[in-house]
């Protein structure tokens, strides 16, 4: 489970908003995260960070989108489940496998008639 969040959403929305516009303009780019986040009552990196993660969404930015990432952690989860059931039914299959394997030799070796002689027997 996720940490809990220490700013709201619609304040992260609202400051990275303000910060890519204010770094847009040239005679306000110096400096303005700094000044929006004392602004805003915002740590700077937080704020670095938040406008980062903006530019890269609005295409900016060359890095994968915050949906980009999602959609590639879903997928890894994924992977993981998958090759965990494979490894089960590998492991399951080597066990029937060697079942098998001992059935047959039984078989071979007549035991399994005997059994299967009884078993007619029982149901007269």
């Amino acid at each position: 489970m996720a940490a809990p969040r220490k700013y709201p959403d619609e304040l992260r929305e609202r400051a990275a908003r303000l910060a890519v516009e204010a770094r847009r303009d040239p005679t306000s780019a110096s400096g303005a995260i700094k000044r929006i986040a004392d602004q805003l009552g915002v740590h700077p990196e937080a704020l670095r960070t938040w406008v980062k993660q903006a530019e890269t969404d609005q295409g900016a930015r060359p890095t994968a989108t915050s949906t980009d990432a999602a959609r590639v952690a879903e997928l890894e989860r994924e992977v993981r489940e998958l090759r965990r059931a494979n490894q089960i039914l590998k492991s399951a299959a080597s066990f029937f496998a060697a079942e098998l394997c001992a059935t047959r030799r039984r078989v071979d070796r007549g035991g399994v008639r005997d059994l299967s002689r009884w078993a007619v027997a029982a149901a007269w």
